[in-house]
């Protein structure tokens, strides 16, 4: 059977289903009104309001989206012109770098250090010209792992202020911890309306749900729900009521709990399957989240480590696609797909590849 680290999904077995089924249940006979009819822009008012609470924000400063995909696309095209600088981390997601590709941005990708962004360059590539947008995915990052400093977020949030660029602070993995909780998010810092905050709970209760949020100044957030109004009218409604039901019974909190704990697991069965099979790989410590991203010697191609390790059934993705340039001996990792019981044999059966 297949042993897939590719897909930054959760394995079935993480997926409460139970829970999401008598949630529907409990949408369709208290709130059937809302989840069954045309919504407006924001989504589900009752789900914006719990997420304001949970940021400390106000439930107009908050509107859900058909996951936090959409939510970053609708961004790019409301902010984003062709020609624009952009910031990207090096490496960072690839649907983000396909998306802004699209518009036609002029990136500025600047490498990811332990903790997150290297700010001194930041600093060097606003000196260069202005910037429009700066992508950053703070918390255990995809694909590199590691989790922006303190220090880091608040210095980005003052060079924003100071140079009037966007934070588009994208953060699904926050809720994901192994140990203590993350720094501040970057738009509970944010004095100047500089930042928009993107999450969802894809990672929390099902990638399949799609619903997804963006927090930030209140007329950015009215602006962009009347750009989501005019092209779809409203979010999935009842996957919003869902959702929601989830949230105020305290199901959501009990399957993070649980989740968190299975995903270490994963992680543990990662590193050590790593130091036995794979010793040359040197990697972040992820504190959280869903990956891995590991360098191997600079002689390896992981591209086409990736094409053997695909027909031996461990397939996994190279570098080379969370980046604009490089990567090629470097791989990402999602152990939330595998069971701690599969990650030995897999590890295996990639190591083997690199003979």
């Amino acid at each position: 059977d297949t042993i897939s680290f590719a897909r930054g999904a959760p394995s079935p077995d993480l997926i409460p289903v139970d829970a999401v089924r008598v949630a529907t249940a409990k949408a369709l006979e208290d709130d059937w009104q809302t989840a069954l009819s045309y919504g407006v822009g924001i989504g589900h008012p009752g789900l914006c309001a719990w997420i304001a609470d949970r940021h400390g924000i106000s439930a107009e400063q908050v509107m859900t989206t058909n996951g936090s995909l959409e939510a970053g696309a609708m961004l790019f095209r409301h902010l984003i012109s062709p020609g624009d600088r952009v910031i990207v981390e090096r490496p960072s997601y690839d649907r983000t770098l396909l998306l802004l590709e699209q518009i036609g941005v002029e990136f500025v990708p600047i490498d990811l250090q332990d903790d997150g962004i290297d700010i001194d360059a930041v600093e060097k590539a606003l000196e260069l010209g202005p910037v429009k947008l700066a992508h950053i995915i703070p918390n255990f990052h995809n694909p590199a792992g590691c989790t922006l400093s303190l220090e880091k977020r608040q210095r980005l949030v003052t060079l924003a202020a100071e140079h009037g660029f966007t934070i588009f602070e994208d953060d699904p993995y926050r809720e994901l911890p192994f140990g203590e909780d993350p720094p501040p998010t970057m738009l509970s810092m944010d004095e100047a309306d500089m930042v928009i905050h993107a999450s969802s709970f894809s990672k929390t209760v099902s990638p399949g749900v799609r619903v997804g949020y963006l927090a930030g100044p209140r007329e950015q957030i009215a602006k962009l729900a009347r750009i989501a109004n005019e092209n779809y009218i409203s979010p999935n409604m009842l996957s919003g009521s869902l959702v929601l039901e989830l949230c105020r019974s305290g199901v959501l909190d009990d399957n993070i709990a649980k989740v968190k704990v299975a995903l270490q697991e994963r992680r543990d069965a990662l590193v050590d399957a790593l130091g036995r099979h794979i010793p040359e790989a040197r990697f972040v410590l992820p504190g959280g989240g869903y990956f891995l991203w590991a360098d191997l010697a600079e002689s390896r191609d992981t591209v086409a480590i990736a094409a053997r390790a695909k027909e031996a059934g461990a397939p996994f993705i190279p570098g080379t696609d969370f980046m604009l340039s490089g990567g090629q001996h470097s791989l990402r990792f999602s152990f939330a797909s595998v069971p701690p019981e599969n990650m030995d044999e897999g590890i295996a059966r990639i190591a083997s590849c690199l003979a």
